[in-house]
């Protein structure tokens, strides 16, 4: 693959792929996709394929795909196959948050970028559209831990429009909306008034803002560029199909006795996560790993449907 470096950048500056900077010179449409469900979403071999098919639905759509990922201290925008199959089989990748990319950069180290690390990059390479499962966010029993995903921080700096299925429903996602209120992030509902709860296509939550096409989607991210000011995200809430969520009634009481295993367990901090996710898994039979993969599905196609809406200006 041939790569070159951003403009106006030094060593540590994000390397795009020819395909990626061809793609923005000619202003076609590009989508920014993460690398953390590759490596550490999904087991191995499906892992890779997945990430294959991700990049099709892209490309299907008639837009480029640019998967993020650090490589040798560089970060990567867009991965060529040998790039894809060394995210998706090096068991020593590691996971990388924005927080982490310096030091990453820095040691020459090799990492899967989460949702902050790929917004911030994304952002960083002229990329506008990103699209991903489901978002971190403000952590249950919050007021005694002060727990929230860095998420919610960077998308509230960060000029990127974020197509996802609501925040993961672990999260406490009224305080999740409140917080991303707070701090100045635009939500839309697409097709809903509700936002989705990530393995579920409704949180009961609402949403103030409905658009049913990515043509709306697009002309609000240029009336947010005509306003000015301090840059923020945009998120695009995209609820996973009802014939693809996972039973509503399974969701609550497995995620119940989940939160009552940390409990017991006395998981605390960053495990809590990864934790909570197993145990879904596991007591679902698989079934909210299959959720959560038709929700990506569903975002990834409908970000390469904005891109072009965008890019059509």
């Amino acid at each position: 693959m041939s790569l070159t470096a951003h403009p106006g950048s030094g060593p540590h500056a994000p390397v795009l792929s020819a395909e990626v900077r061809a793609a923005l010179a000619a202003n076609r449409p590009v989508v920014a996709l993460e690398s953390t469900i590759i490596a550490h979403g999904l087991p191995r071999p499906r892992n890779l394929r997945v990430a294959g098919e991700l990049e099709g639905l892209v490309r299907s759509a008639g837009a480029v795909p640019a998967t993020i990922a650090v490589l040798d201290g560089r970060a990567r925008i867009g991965l060529d196959k040998a790039e894809l199959e060394r995210v998706a089989e090096d068991p020593a990748m590691r996971k990388l948050g924005h927080r982490d990319l310096a030091p990453a950069l820095a040691a020459g180290a090799s990492g899967a970028t989460t949702v902050s690390a790929t917004a911030f990059l994304a952002a960083r390479a002229g990329l506008r559209i990103f699209a991903t499962g489901g978002l971190g966010g403000v952590h249950r029993g919050w007021t005694e831990t002060q727990d929230e995903s860095a998420d919610l921080r960077l998308l509230a700096r960060t000029g990127i429009t974020v197509v996802c299925a609501g925040v993961k429903s672990i999260l406490d996602v009224p305080a999740t909306l409140q917080r991303l209120e707070t701090l100045g992030v635009g939500v839309l509902g697409y097709g809903t008034d509700r936002f989705p709860g990530f393995y579920l296509s409704s949180s009961g939550e609402p949403v103030d803002w409905t658009v049913r096409s990515p043509q709306e989607v697009a002309e609000v991210m240029r009336a947010q560029d005509a306003l000015g000011g301090p840059e923020a995200a945009l998120i695009v809430a995209n609820p996973v199909p009802r014939a693809e969520e996972l039973d509503p009634a399974l969701h609550d009481r497995v995620l119940a006795e989940a939160l009552e295993a940390c409990r017991e367990r006395g998981v605390v901090g960053q495990a809590v996560t990864p934790f909570l996710l197993d145990h879904l898994t596991r007591h679902t039979g698989g079934a909210s790993l299959e959720a959560n993969l038709a929700a990506v599905r569903g975002n990834v196609a409908l970000a390469a449907r904005i891109a072009t809406a965008w890019t059509a200006r």
